[in-house]
C-alpha cells in the first residue's frame, strides 16, 4: 500500500458514505406517506400507492444502473470521482424534491420526484461501486468482517434519519426538513473525498486485466446462482424496510418508522460481530440461518396487530436480514477474486433491479387490496375514520405477506452450498 494512502481515513470515508445512504433510506421511508398524501393523492387517489412504489423503485433503478456501469468504469475514473458523484446525487436529488414539494401538485410533480429519486439512487449506487472494492482492497484478508462493519453504518444512518424524522413530526416542522438533513452528510463527504488519496482496486494491484476480469464472470456459472440469490436476499431486506412506515403504521397503530429504527439499531450492533459468527458457521451457513429468520420474521410482521407483537416480529426479521447483504458481497469476492469491482457491482445491480420490480408490485397489491376491501374506487373515496383505517390495514397485510415466500426460496440453495463447502473442507 503506498505511504500516502491512509486506510483508517479511507475506512472512515467509506463509513460516512454508507451512513449517508442509510440516512437517505430513512428519509424516503419518513416522507413516503407525505408524498402520497400531499402530492400524489390530488393527482390520482386510486393509484397513489402505486405511484409511491414507482418513485421509490426509481431509487433502486439508479442504484442498479450505477453499479452495473460504474463498477465497470471504476478502474478508469477512480474511487474519488465516483464518491464525488455520489455526494452530488444526494444533494441535487434532495434539493429537487424540496423545491417541487412547495409547488401545487400537477402531473409533472410525479416526474420530478421520480427523476429526483433516480438521481439519489445513482448516488447510492456510486457509493456501493466505490466503497465495497475499496474495503476489499484495504483489507484483503478480512473481507467478511470488514464489509459487515462498513455496512453497519447503513443502519446507523437509518437510525439517525428515523429519529430525526420522528423529531420533525413531533415538533410540527414540515416534512421537507428531512431532505435538508440529508444534504449535510453529502457536503461533508464531498469535502473529505477531495482532500484524500485513494488506492487502485485489488484486481488492478494484482495485475489482472479487464479481459481476465470479464472471463472470470463468464466462465463461472456458479456466480450466476449467487447473482439470483442476491436478488432474493435484497428483496427480503430492502423492500420491506422501504415499505415499513407506509404499511405497518396502518396495521399496528404506531409509526412504522419506529420499528425500522429499532431493527436498524439491532443491525448496527450485530454486524460488528459478523467475523466470529461466519467463522463458526461459515458464510453459507450464516446465510442459511439468515434466510430462515427472515422468512419467519416477515410472516410475523404481516400479521402483527399490536406494537409489542410488531417489535417481536421485527426482532426476528432484523436478525434474519442483518448479515445478508455484506456477507453476500464478501462471499462472492472471496470465491471469484479475479472478478474485481465489476463482479461486486453486478451483485449490487442484482439487488437494485430486484427492488425496482418488487416495490411497485407491493404498491399495486396494496392498491388492489384497498379498492377490493372498500368495494370500489368511489366507495374508497368516501371512507374516513375507522372504516378507512380497516381498509388500509387489510391492504398493508396483503402487501407484506406477498414478500414472505422470498427468503424461503433461499433455504435449499444456501443449504446445498453450506453442505458442499463442508464436504470440500473435510476433503482438503
Amino acid at each position: 500500500m503506498p505511504s500516502n494512502i491512509n486506510p483508517r481515513v479511507l475506512f472512515v470515508i467509506g463509513n460516512l458514505a454508507l451512513f449517508m445512504i442509510g440516512l437517505g433510506f430513512a428519509v424516503r421511508a419518513n416522507i413516503a406517506a407525505d408524498i402520497q398524501t400531499e402530492l400524489f393523492n390530488p393527482i390520482d387517489l386510486a393509484q397513489s400507492a402505486s405511484m409511491v412504489g414507482e418513485v421509490l423503485g426509481a431509487t433502486f433503478t439508479g442504484f442498479a444502473l450505477t453499479l452495473l456501469f460504474g463498477s465497470a468504469l471504476l478502474d478508469h475514473i477512480g474511487m474519488k470521482v465516483m464518491l464525488l458523484f455520489a455526494a452530488f446525487g444526494f444533494f441535487a436529488g434532495s434539493m429537487a424534491i424540496l423545491l417541487v414539494s412547495v409547488m401545487p401538485p400537477t402531473e409533472s410533480t410525479y416526474w420530478v420526484i421520480l427523476i429526483s429519486f433516480l438521481l439519489t439512487g445513482l448516488g447510492w449506487g456510486a457509493v456501493e461501486a466505490a466503497t465495497n472494492p475499496m474495503v476489499a482492497t484495504l483489507f484483503p484478508e478480512d473481507k467478511t468482517h470488514r464489509l459487515n462493519i462498513l455496512h453497519a453504518w447503513w443502519p446507523a444512518g437509518i437510525v439517525v434519519g428515523g429519529l430525526a424524522g420522528l423529531a420533525v413530526s413531533e415538533v410540527g416542522l414540515p416534512w421537507q426538513v428531512n431532505l435538508v438533513l440529508l444534504m449535510v452528510p453529502a457536503i461533508v463527504l464531498a469535502w473529505l473525498v477531495l482532500i484524500s488519496v485513494f488506492p487502485v482496486t485489488e484486481r488492478v494491484a494484482a495485475g489482472i486485466s479487464h479481459r481476465d476480469m470479464y472471463l472470470e464472470i463468464l466462465r463461472s456459472p456458479g456466480f450466476w446462482i449467487w447473482f439470483v440469490c442476491m436478488m432474493l436476499t435484497a428483496t427480503s431486506e430492502l423492500a420491506p424496510g422501504q415499505w415499513v412506515d407506509l404499511a405497518l403504521s396502518n396495521v399496528v397503530g404506531m409509526q412504522g418508522i419506529i420499528l425500522l429504527i429499532y431493527v436498524s439499531s439491532l443491525m448496527f450492533v450485530m454486524r460488528h460481530f459478523a467475523g466470529p459468527i461466519a467463522q463458526r458457521f461459515s458464510p453459507a451457513g450464516l446465510l442459511w440461518f439468515s434466510s430462515l429468520f427472515a422468512a419467519i420474521g416477515l410472516y410475523l410482521l404481516s400479521i402483527a396487530t399490536t406494537p409489542v407483537w410488531a417489535f417481536c416480529a421485527a426482532t426476528v426479521w432484523g436478525i434474519g436480514v442483518c448479515y445478508m447483504y455484506p456477507t453476500m458481497l464478501a462471499s462472492v469476492s472471496e470465491r471469484y477474486p479475479r472478478g474485481g469491482a465489476f463482479l461486486m457491482g453486478l451483485m449490487g445491480f442484482a439487488a437494485g433491479m430486484a427492488i425496482q420490480f418488487v416495490l411497485p408490485r407491493m404498491g399495486a397489491i396494496f392498491d388492489a387490496a384497498k379498492i377490493e376491501a372498500a368495494g370500489g374506487v368511489e366507495a374508497l373515496a368516501g371512507l374516513s375514520g375507522n372504516e378507512l383505517a380497516e381498509v388500509l390495514r387489510y391492504a398493508s397485510v396483503e402487501s407484506f405477506q406477498a414478500v414472505t415466500i422470498v427468503p424461503l426460496l433461499l433455504l435449499p440453495i444456501f443449504g446445498f452450498i453450506w453442505w458442499r463447502d463442508g464436504r470440500s473442507a473435510a476433503t482438503d
